[in-house]
């Protein structure tokens, strides 16, 4: 059974309930939506079929939906591409118009006055570079230095350029309504640059009442890299989007980053995903290649909570495979992670709790008597999270009556959401603990869990005991 968690993103390659079926049997704990790409009706189709799909299997499968977020695209070209020559001038637009190998428009227009001379513009995911010349009324002078296929609708990205752009648009609120209407359980935020940003939705969140949903911020720009610190603060989670990082970025800054972010979350007891191009390859291969082997497995080694497939499951040719293929990386670098080594900074840097003591000492009871399994009978799934951070070697089964924080665990390494009836009493929770230990793991006889949360149930809000059970 597998800790680290999949994020799998949905499009026309896996919205087939038999594919989704096979998705959530092959490992993939979180469905992701992305709303650049996904419209309302798409979006409640498959929302309905997981939901569906989670009754049928006894899942409990969540859905994030990724904000689309302030971004600038070109506009469209005179048949649907055009190819800029290095050395070339071009002609960048405020206005719409159709474009060509000398000119195309932007969706931002305020693009003009954000830029100065010399700043680069980038088009494409960074592989065509564009110098800025000169401003004339209503359009930028560039010069080609890096050349390529530019096609309609490709991004736009001002490295080093703080543009003056609202940070959620008419369409991301009303997204984030949507969300809220339809009980989704993440929402990912696109092209944040500092923790207002975040404070932000979560604002617009308490104008709804919603107290559910769990903001995962999306790290995209430097700036978002420079206050790190404070947007983990304020989110549920940080999402290391590696390519437009890497657009935004010098590239070989990434791994480094990678691992400083998956560092900071783990101290700080929040979410870390690490996500694009993990398993590129696989969109036409039905093998991954080593050098993606590799890159999964050492965000896993680092304690990265979730990893997520983008392009790979919304348009690949082997989705199913693709994320089987994620799951067995996954479940093979897990017994190389140092434990030990993640319980003693989690350990150096935890408040002096009662709840905090507690899921240090199971958690390294559970390393050292080799537990089957820890299990966290949880109301708001506060003993959970606290016991996920100290990085056990074994499953945690948080076991809840509320379907919310069942969902809301779904990011959370090791930790298996287990949604059940309302037991108030401390035997049938005993017995409860030891039926779903042998119902989801290959125990035997002898084979020892623990049993922790706070008891009375429904009164005590922290941990406050813990049992070792042999089976």
């Amino acid at each position: 059974m597998k800790k680290t968690k999949i994020i799998g993103t949905i499009g026309p390659a896996s919205r087939d309930i038999e594919i989704l079926r096979e998705l959530v049997k092959n490992g993939m704990d979180v469905a992701r939506l992305n709303m650049k790409y996904a419209d309302y009706d798409f979006c409640k189709d498959v929302i309905k079929k997981i939901e569906d799909i989670n009754a049928d299997l006894d899942a409990n499968v969540a859905i994030m939906l990724d904000l689309k977020g302030a971004d600038i695209t070109v506009g469209n070209f005179t048949g649907g591409s055009a190819y800029l020559n290095r050395g070339d001038k071009i002609r960048i637009y405020m206005e719409e118009l159709v474009g060509d190998s000398t000119k195309f428009s932007v969706s931002y227009p305020g693009l003009i006055n954000d830029v100065k001379t010399n700043n680069i513009i980038k088009l494409n995911d960074g592989l065509i570079e564009l110098v800025v010349l000169e401003k004339g009324p209503n359009y930028l002078m560039c010069e080609v230095s890096n050349g390529g296929f530019i096609e309609n609708g490709k991004g736009v990205n001002v490295p080093d350029v703080k543009l003056n752009m609202p940070f959620l648009t008419d369409k991301d609120k009303q997204d984030i309504r949507f969300a809220n209407e339809h009980h989704i359980d993440f929402l990912a935020l696109s092209f944040i640059s500092n923790s207002e940003h975040v404070l932000e939705v979560n604002d617009l969140l308490i104008e709804l009442g919603n107290d559910h949903i769990g903001l995962i911020s999306k790290i995209e720009n430097e700036a978002a890299v420079d206050d790190i610190d404070e947007i983990i603060r304020v989110s549920e989670g940080v999402l290391l989007a590696r390519g437009d990082l890497g657009v935004e970025m010098p590239m070989e800054r990434i791994p480094g980053i990678q691992k400083a972010i998956i560092s900071k979350c783990h101290v700080a007891g929040k979410i870390s995903v690490i996500a694009t191009e993990m398993l590129a390859s696989m969109e036409h291969s039905i093998r991954p290649t080593r050098a993606e082997v590799s890159d999964v497995a050492n965000a896993v080694l680092d304690g990265t909570d979730a990893v997520m497939l983008s392009g790979e499951t919304t348009i690949g040719k082997y989705p199913v495979s693709t994320l089987a293929t994620m799951a067995k990386i996954i479940e093979s670098a897990e017994e190389d992670i140092n434990y030990f080594e993640l319980l003693d900074r989690a350990m150096r840097t935890e408040r002096q709790d009662t709840t905090g003591s507690i899921a240090y000492s199971v958690v390294e009871c559970a390393n050292r008597l080799k537990c089957k399994a820890i299990v966290a009978p949880t109301m708001s799934g506060y003993t959970a999270r606290k016991t996920s951070r100290f990085r056990p070697s074994c499953p945690i089964l948080a076991i809840s009556p509320n379907v919310d924080t069942v969902k809301s665990l779904a990011l959370y390494f090791g930790v298996y959401p287990i949604l059940i009836d309302d037991i108030r009493s401390f035997d049938k929770i005993m017995e409860k603990g030891r039926d779903l230990a042998k119902e989801y793991l290959n125990t035997e006889k002898r084979d020892r869990i623990i049993i922790t949360g706070g008891y009375p149930f429904h009164e005590v809000k922290h941990t406050n005991f813990m049992k070792i059970e042999e089976l």
